[in-house]
């Protein structure tokens, strides 16, 4: 089956998603055409004009949207690492992508903050840092994700060999 499809990571900063989305890459490289859209990546370029407002957030989640729908229409396997705090814009999502499985990358707050490799839980508990998903900007748990994997209980490749399956079990490979 030659049909692209999307991987959505939703979690927390520092819950996984990125490690996960490399095992997932690694997994499909010598044979499926792949990319990762990994939202500080993206920030980078297409999105290097939004802040970290609602308004902002939900702008750079559309612009990851559009780009993984054409991406996965035209037969590549898209893994979305990206935090997607707010359920309506996963919906629209899912809405939009007719292939995709939502992924919630689970972990508890405070095993993110001990993880914390930039250090930016730091920043936001001290202040410095205004409107961090977790702190002091909401993060929506999705209520129906098609697969939830536990970061804090299972290792990267554990989590992307349920992924694996999932995907097996919904049609996409």
């Amino acid at each position: 089956m030659n049909n692209g499809f999307c991987i959505w990571l939703t979690g927390l900063s520092a819950s996984g998603k990125t490690t996960i989305a490399q095992g997932l890459l690694r997994h499909f490289e010598n044979n499926r055409h792949i990319e990762a859209m990994d939202g500080d990546e993206i920030r980078k370029g297409l999105s290097r004009d939004l802040g970290f407002s609602k308004e902002d957030r939900n702008e750079h989640n559309h612009r990851v949207i559009f780009c993984s729908k054409l991406l996965a229409r035209n037969g590549v396997i898209v893994v979305v690492a990206l935090i997607s705090p707010y359920r309506e814009t996963r919906a629209y999502a899912k809405e939009a992508i007719s292939n995709m499985m939502e992924v919630f990358v689970k972990a508890p707050i405070d095993v993110c903050i001990e993880r914390d490799p930039k250090g930016l839980y730091k920043r936001a508990l001290a202040g410095e840092i205004k409107q961090f998903t977790g702190i002091d900007d909401p993060y929506e748990e999705p209520l129906n994700a098609d697969l939830i994997v536990e970061t804090h209980k299972e290792t990267p490749e554990e989590s992307v060999n349920k992924i694996i399956e999932r995907a097996k079990a919904m049609g996409f490979l």
